[in-house]
């Protein structure tokens, strides 16, 4: 039982080549076995070459003739545990009936209905080409021009060609991994970060490392320390409206990040998805930056429609040369040529500002209405956030949010245990809400029957 438990791990990539296993005392702890039988099952495993024991450090994960990749070895869905996977299954596979205040997007009616529609009937009017042919290498001008405006605004200056169209957010952070890492390499995440920063990053196999997040962004100590101390190739995160906790830095802890990642020689990829649903720019590391050593990702999904798959990159010409190769490598090209007008038709449109303007006063009556009910049921708003539609809540004491979102999806209601979401899995006492998910009273109903 106890080697299998760790095959999969190393075959899931959870733990990574080069990475300590647990401490005998505390593996035994965790399995509730005898020290002896941790013992000779790691015993085994280093006879097998597939862990290694350093004198007076434990042992750690060779690498060599790692399992074909298994990122989930999966039994019925909703029997599985909680991990970085368990709230996008849930969310995804689970049908209309289910209610769904744990997931990251908003509610289908919120978004602007109208104006797609006018572009796609536009789209039917469009050229051949269009409709038929591959995309160029960077994607559309017109689209990156749009973005190379909304740059300007934060006072960021780039080029056109240091824009490169992706086929989403998530495609964004692959093709950067695969430039700039190697297994084994050491990435910094928050700690809590978005999970799928953690998935993506075990199937690159790389030494994944969190840094405690604050309301005021990450702990500028403990990123120090770890960038003294592992040496990482990147730093991924949420610039502002941070998922889960939708915290945004402050302007001293942004200055101090990037001091420490240019004394150390240290990318810093930083995904700004939720930009248009502050009311106000906070600092943004490429703006402080220049786009010189932070790379900026983003995508439409959150604010126009997670059916139109499109991401983007900014970065310096040289990164962006890499990336076209490797994503003409991987995929040919990036997103479909119409998606991209029909993105770029509805934000150069004059109904988009105002869309927005209407989601982010939405969301500002629904998270003040959400903080309220939520917190009559003894959960507490970890920090309040300055827009967006995450609420980070601590559970009354002596609650697991792993179990409570367990016995809520019985009652059809999936909800994001914190877990998930933490690389040390030190927050097993939040719950990260969607506020423009809440409407509906039944939720409410079920978490308190949860909680008693």
């Amino acid at each position: 039982m106890l080697m299998g438990a760790i095959r999969t791990k190393i075959a899931n990539r959870a733990l990574s080549p080069g990475e300590r296993l647990p401490s005998v005392r505390r593996f035994a702890e965790k399995m509730r076995v005898s020290p002896s039988t941790v013992v000779e099952a790691y015993d085994r495993l280093e006879a097998e070459g597939i862990i290694r024991a350093r004198r007076g450090s434990g042992f750690y994960v060779t690498g060599a003739d790692l399992p074909p990749m298994a990122l989930a070895e999966m039994g019925p869905v909703r029997e599985r545990n909680v991990d970085p996977f368990w709230v996008s299954r849930q969310s995804l596979d689970t049908d209309a009936s289910f209610l769904k205040p744990g997931c990251g997007w908003l509610p289908a009616d919120w978004m602007p209905h109208a104006a797609l529609r006018k572009g796609l009937r536009a789209l039917g009017r469009a050229e051949d080409t269009l409709l038929t042919d591959y995309g160029t290498t960077h994607g559309s001008l017109t689209l990156r021009r749009l973005l190379l405006g909304r740059f300007a605004e934060e006072g960021i200056s780039a080029a056109a060609d240091q824009i490169i169209l992706t086929g989403s957010g998530t495609q964004s952070i692959d093709l950067i991994c695969r430039l700039l890492l190697q297994s084994g390499d050491v990435v910094v995440v928050d700690d809590p970060c978005y999970f799928n920063f953690q998935a993506l990053l075990r199937a690159h196999q790389v030494k994944i490392v969190g840094v405690p997040y604050t309301p005021t962004g990450p702990d500028v100590s403990a990123f120090e320390q770890v960038l003294r101390d592992e040496k990482p190739r990147l730093y991924i995160t949420n610039s502002a409206l941070h998922n889960p906790t939708g915290a945004s830095p402050s302007p001293q802890t942004a200055h101090r990040v990037l001091s420490a990642a240019t004394a150390h020689g240290l990318t810093i990829v930083e995904d700004d998805i939720f930009a248009e649903f502050e009311p106000e720019l906070s600092p943004r590391l490429a703006s402080l930056d220049g786009l010189n050593r932070v790379i900026r990702i983003g995508s439409f999904s959150k604010t126009l429609s997670a059916s139109l798959r499109c991401g983007y990159i900014a970065a310096r010409p040289d990164w962006i040369e890499g990336l076209v190769d490797l994503q003409l490598a991987t995929s040919f090209v990036g997103p479909s040529p119409m998606a991209t007008e029909l993105i770029a038709g509805v934000l150069a449109g004059g109904s988009f500002r105002k869309h927005m303007d209407e989601i982010r006063q939405r969301l500002s009556q629904s998270q003040k209405v959400a903080r309220h009910r939520l917190e009559a049921l003894g959960l507490t708003p970890w920090t309040i956030p300055r827009g967006g539609f995450y609420l980070w809540c601590r559970l009354p004491d002596g609650h697991d949010s792993s179990a409570i979102a367990k016995r809520c999806l019985e009652d059809k209601i999936v909800l994001a245990p914190g877990n998930a979401f933490s690389v040390s899995q030190s927050a097993g006492s939040f719950l990260r809400f969607n506020v423009a998910q809440l409407g509906d009273e039944r939720i409410f109903a079920m978490l308190r029957r949860a909680l008693d």
